[in-house]
């Protein structure tokens, strides 16, 4: 009988502590431009191999990639050869497939080394909207004096002149909405960050921060 009991013990020990790890890796929502400007690396990159490193008690996941293009961290890593990420999911370990997509790829720099996780940004490249992809060449480089401030439920405002009032939460659970798909937060000429969305220079489109 205390067989039964001790093995019940040691199974529901290990349901325990399976499921403090796969809740171990939880993210905020960050909008892109934020994900860019608090990157020391953001680049479009295709993965062409991994390899899976023996260090700490998961392992690393090495995932080789062929960089097509940098768009942060020129002063950091001039040219990004490897990615490094937890080995497990539970962890914040990033999955990428190899040989099949190129994806928009941000991280941070440790001892020579690009880290990246579940927390950063990292996305098929084809599933990035066009506004996004000139945020990664140009319009998201202009924000990163600006503040964007969650909102999670109503009431919300601005409480400086730079800042822009995210609100997709409200509709989108969390997930990336219209704001996060179509707009950046820029400091306009007067002084003040708006969001931006248009085909025009920034200064000559004003958008009042709590549009859309």
């Amino acid at each position: 009988m205390s067989g039964c009991v001790l093995s019940l013990f040691l199974l529901l020990c290990c349901w325990s502590l399976s499921g403090l790890l796969v809740e171990a890796c939880t993210c905020v929502p960050v909008h892109p431009q934020d994900a860019f400007c608090n990157s020391d690396i953001v680049i479009r990159a295709k993965v062409v191999g991994k390899k899976l490193m023996k260090d700490g008690p998961f392992g690393t996941m090495r995932y080789t990639v062929k960089q097509m293009k940098m768009y942060r961290g020129f002063d950091k890593m001039p040219h990004v050869q490897y990615i490094y990420t937890e080995a497990s999911e539970s962890l914040c370990g990033v999955k990428l497939e190899v040989n099949k997509y190129q994806y928009m790829i941000t991280g941070r720099v440790y001892d020579g080394k690009v880290y990246t996780g579940l927390c950063n940004l990292n996305e098929k490249w084809d599933r990035l909207t066009l506004s996004q992809r000139k945020g990664l060449n140009h319009r998201y480089h202009l924000g990163c004096g600006c503040k964007i401030k969650p909102c999670y439920y109503l009431p919300c405002f601005v409480t400086s002149k730079n800042e822009c009032l995210w609100t997709d939460m409200l509709s989108n659970f969390g997930q990336p909405g219209y704001q996060s798909k179509h707009y950046a937060c820029i400091k306009q000429k007067e002084g003040y960050c708006s969001w931006y969305r248009g085909w025009a220079p920034p200064d000559k489109t004003i958008i009042n921060a709590t549009d859309p």
